[in-house]
């Protein structure tokens, strides 16, 4: 390495300021890069002695652009293993902030530096990003929270960045005219940096695997629907109604073994009874699904507090625990009741309060299942002897019961955020 003087080193520094010679044989080419090559081997491995016995060849395919001069092919061996060097040192960008835009296969980066420069506009493919990323130093990471974003923010946090997923609704008003995935992730770069901006919690593995429960049973429970009316709507076409509820449906598929029952063609009967199986089916994996979730409750200290509450049963208990990571992310039980979309909409301007319907924003299974649970305790209201019950029946005297079901709704939430957040159970006060 000592024959090489400083002048060469600057020179080989500046590759992109050299001239190719365009008046070399091809050949010649490349015969000088099997001898780069040889001697590249040499230098890595420290040969340096045989490296320097080695002659030139006659002509070199590369100019120095320097005089006229050309270099050996020690030179260009020289020159390769720089290159390789910088290739492989990591990024040198003072990047505090960064959005990243996530998508299939393709990811988009925006970064920022302390003074709100942008120093970074680069796609990535999926396999890659965890490498470049780790060869940052810790900074801010805004990602929106959609599908595999949980993924995303524990293996990234797991490289020592700071994570913060963004509701894509807080997102959409940074975004400007143009709609891309550059615009998107520079906005996601914008709004994870605002004061005032709220959070996704990050879930944990355990709790994304009770939630593919949830919404495994979710599938099924609609597709059993979807096959009763089905089957409730097949024996009308025949002059035979059933009654609402599974039960009474499972009554007229039991009378489909008997031919003379019912009076159906045998096409129709051997229909029905298909579809019947898949309700069987369907029914047979929900009750499993529900043994899962049962055992994942007992040995939750939070999913067993939540049940405590009227009107939440193993369902809601176990949503509402595997959804919330952390409680603490909310100031109030009314910000998480609002989180849920359970308070009203508000059109308010020049100091009138105009409230409108509830804003159905967050989670909608969630919302779905309180609103589920507080028409139970509505219909048991009237035989509740709590200051609930009490509470539940004077509002059902003034209100209407749809409106009187969403206001115990957002109590519900209200009443589990203080649980999680405070690690107690709910007693119930009686009625004096």
């Amino acid at each position: 390495m000592a024959d090489f003087d400083a002048a060469f080193v600057q020179q080989i520094l500046n590759i992109a300021e050299r001239q190719r010679e365009p008046n070399v044989q091809h050949h010649r080419q490349a015969n000088d890069f099997r001898a780069a090559l040889k001697a590249l081997k040499r230098v890595r491995f420290g040969h340096d002695q045989t490296l320097r016995n080695q002659p030139a060849p006659a002509k070199p395919s590369y100019s120095d652009g320097v005089d006229g001069s050309t270099r050996t092919a020690s030179q260009c061996a020289m020159l390769v293993l720089l290159r390789t060097n910088r290739e492989r040192e990591p990024p040198t960008m003072d990047i505090t902030t960064l959005g990243i835009d996530l998508a299939k296969s393709v990811f988009q980066l925006h970064g920022i530096d302390a003074n709100g420069v942008v120093v970074l506009q680069k796609k990535l493919r999926r396999g890659a990003v965890l490498n470049f990323l780790s060869k940052l130093e810790p900074c801010l990471i805004g990602i929106e929270a959609c599908a595999t974003s949980h993924h995303w923010a524990r293996e990234i946090a797991a490289l020592g960045h700071d994570v913060r997923l963004i509701p894509p609704a807080y997102v959409k008003p940074y975004v400007k005219r143009q709609k891309n995935d550059a615009a998107d992730a520079e906005a996601i770069c914008e709004a994870v940096t605002r004061p005032n901006m709220r959070f996704v919690p990050v879930k944990t593995e355990e709790q994304q695997g009770v939630l593919v429960l949830h919404r495994s049973r979710d599938l099924l429970m609609r597709q059993r629907t979807m096959i009763l009316n089905a089957i409730r709507g097949h024996f009308a076409e025949f002059g035979i109604i059933a009654a609402q509820g599974p039960r009474k449906v499972a009554e007229l598929v039991g009378g489909l073994a008997d031919e003379g029952d019912l009076g159906l063609p045998g096409t129709a009967r051997s229909a029905l009874q298909a579809l019947a199986a898949q309700v069987n089916g369907l029914e047979q994996e929900v009750r499993k699904i529900e043994r899962q979730l049962l055992a994942w409750h007992r040995q939750n200290a939070a999913s067993q507090r939540l049940k405590t509450i009227p009107g939440v049963g193993l369902i809601t208990a176990t949503a509402l625990a595997a959804s919330v990571p952390d409680p603490t992310a909310f100031k109030s039980g009314r910000q998480f009741a609002a989180y849920l979309g359970l308070v009203p909409r508000q059109n308010s301007s020049g100091g009138k309060d105009r409230l409108g319907h509830i804003s159905k924003m967050g989670n909608r299974y969630l919302r779905r299942l309180l609103v589920v649970g507080a028409t139970s305790v509505t219909r048991r209201a009237p035989t509740t002897d709590t200051r609930t019950g009490a509470w539940v029946r004077s509002l059902l005297e003034r209100k209407p019961t749809r409106v009187a079901t969403v206001a115990i709704a957002n109590k519900t939430a209200r009443t589990a955020w203080a649980l999680l957040a405070k690690g107690e159970s709910y007693k119930a006060t009686p009625d004096t």
